[in-house]
């Protein structure tokens, strides 16, 4: 197990673009971190700079200690899953795999050994003469793990490894890469623009916004107290209700919110309830099964929220209702779009 060290990084692309501003990070050794955030955040870009692919244009990257700036990316100790597999098409699912190990010399019986094992982890054993074409998406991608794991490097890294699979196979896949990671207990670093992947992988995320980190933390840190607007409406489906504390004055005296601030619940924290700080019209009603979100408008008429009730006690629309919450489900953002402890 190796750890991960990004000290003071910028990279600025010709004609002055500046994708990452300059950035710290550090990934303890045999943990998953996930890197999320919108496409265009930087997040690709840092990843492709621990792995050598992208130069830095300042800051420092150690891989085990061992400061990796001017190595190739081959002799870094990385293998890296792409979200195109990038199999050989003309090779078994045999030779994929072992076609580095045989690059690098290894010996024979040490090839067979680490790809017998590769593949009993991956359920690949019966595939192992089969042509990618002959494979599923689900299983080329597991081909594609199964060539970074034999190898067995210092460290995994994904770069949006799922987007080419369909939604169903997208939550088998994922369960299947924790599995793997946990009990290989190999350093990862994964990167999604999927928060729910995110919030479900990682050990710890770290969320991007322009280049900069916004917040990092456990998934249920970030998601209980979000640091900032940004994160607060980023992470989470549905995001976090936002509401003007002038929008909601009972609300704003509970948690001493200015008129400049926003207050901030989560749609399932709130409930219907009598004489409640929140008066809802609602518009639509998404119905999925044990819950119900339910969208609406408050009394002005502007400030649109969703509530996630129960499947079976929901309104209708056109229906007006009271909506209540517990104080500490309340969070409070500055006009700066900081959180403020109350």
């Amino acid at each position: 197990m190796s750890d991960i060290s990004i000290q003071s990084v910028r990279k600025v692309y010709p004609g002055g673009v500046e994708a990452i501003p300059g950035l710290n990070l550090d990934i303890a050794a045999g943990e998953l971190c996930v890197l999320v955030g919108p496409s265009g955040c930087g997040k690709s870009t840092l990843l492709r700079m621990i792995a050598g692919l992208e130069q830095l244009t300042e800051g420092e990257i150690h891989i085990a200690g061992r400061k990796v700036n001017d190595l190739e990316p081959a002799e870094r100790d990385i293998s890296m899953v792409f979200q195109n597999y990038a199999l050989y098409p003309h090779m078994s699912v045999r030779q994929n795999m072992s076609y580095g190990l045989k690059n690098r010399g290894q010996k024979k019986d040490e090839i067979t050994r680490r790809v017998a094992e590769a593949a009993r982890m991956l359920g690949l054993t019966d595939y192992l003469d089969r042509k990618p074409r002959q494979l599923s998406g689900g299983q080329r991608q597991r081909v594609a793990m199964g060539r970074a794991i034999v190898r067995e490097p210092a460290a995994f890294l994904f770069d949006e490894p799922l987007s080419n699979l369909d939604a169903k196979l997208r939550v088998k896949t994922r369960v299947e890469i924790r599995d793997l990671q946990q009990r290989l207990a190999t350093t990862a670093v994964y990167v999604t623009h999927d928060q729910q992947e995110a919030m479900t992988l990682a050990d710890r995320l770290v969320v991007m916004n322009a280049g900069r980190i916004e917040q990092i933390g456990t998934p249920m840190e970030i998601y209980t107290r979000p640091a900032t607007l940004f994160v607060a409406e980023f992470i989470g489906s549905p995001p976090m209700n936002l509401i003007p504390a002038t929008a909601a004055p009972d609300l704003a005296q509970v948690v001493k919110a200015g008129p400049d601030m926003q207050i901030g619940v989560r749609p399932e924290a709130l409930r219907i309830a009598e004489n409640g700080p929140l008066d809802l019209t609602v518009r639509v009603i998404e119905r999925l099964g044990a819950t119900s979100n339910i969208h609406g408008v408050l009394h002005d008429g502007k400030v649109e929220i969703i509530a996630s009730l129960p499947g079976d006690t929901v309104p209708a629309p056109g229906d007006k209702v009271s909506l209540d919450c517990a104080a500490s489900d309340l969070a409070v953002f500055d006009a700066q779009g900081r959180r403020v402890e109350v």
